[in-house]
C-alpha cells in the first residue's frame, strides 16, 4: 500500500503540524508564521507570534517536533527554566541530542551567510 501523499505545501503542512501540538500543549499562539528567518528555525515573540523556518519544512517530521514544542512552549515559559526543561523531556525525549543538532546547523547556516557577505 502506497503512503498518501499531501496536496498540501510543505509550508501549509508545517503550519498544520504546529497548529496540531498547539492543540496538544493547550496554547493558543496568536499568529504562526513560516517565513525566511536566517541563522534559526523559529522564534515566539511576546505578542504571541510564533515563527518557522521556511527551510524547517523541508527537515524531517521529529526535527520539526522538536523546534515547534519549544517555540509553542515559551507561550507558556518565557525561559528555559525547570518547568521548560521537563515538558521538552515528556514530549520530546530526544529533545537535548536535536539541540545539539539545531546549534550546529544554525551555526553552519549563519557561518554560510557572513561568507557570503565578505
Amino acid at each position: 500500500m502506497r503512503a498518501k501523499r499531501s496536496s498540501l505545501y510543505p509550508e501549509q503542512q508545517l503550519r498544520r503540524r504546529a497548529m496540531g501540538w498547539a492543540v496538544k500543549l493547550k496554547v493558543s499562539p496568536e499568529k504562526v508564521l513560516i517565513e525566511r528567518l536566517p541563522g534559526k528555525w523559529g522564534s515566539c515573540a511576546p505578542d504571541g507570534v510564533v515563527s518557522f523556518a521556511e527551510d524547517l519544512a523541508k527537515e524531517a517530521e521529529e526535527f520539526q517536533d522538536y523546534v515547534i514544542v519549544h517555540e509553542l512552549l515559551h507561550l507558556r515559559y518565557r525561559d528555559h527554566g525547570k518547568q521548560f526543561k521537563a515538558m521538552m523531556t515528556a514530549l520530546v525525549p530526544n529533545w537535548l541530542e536535536l539541540d545539539r543538532r539545531s546549534k550546529h546547523a544554525t551555526e553552519s547556516v549563519a557561518q554560510a551567510g557572513r561568507e557570503l557577505e565578505d
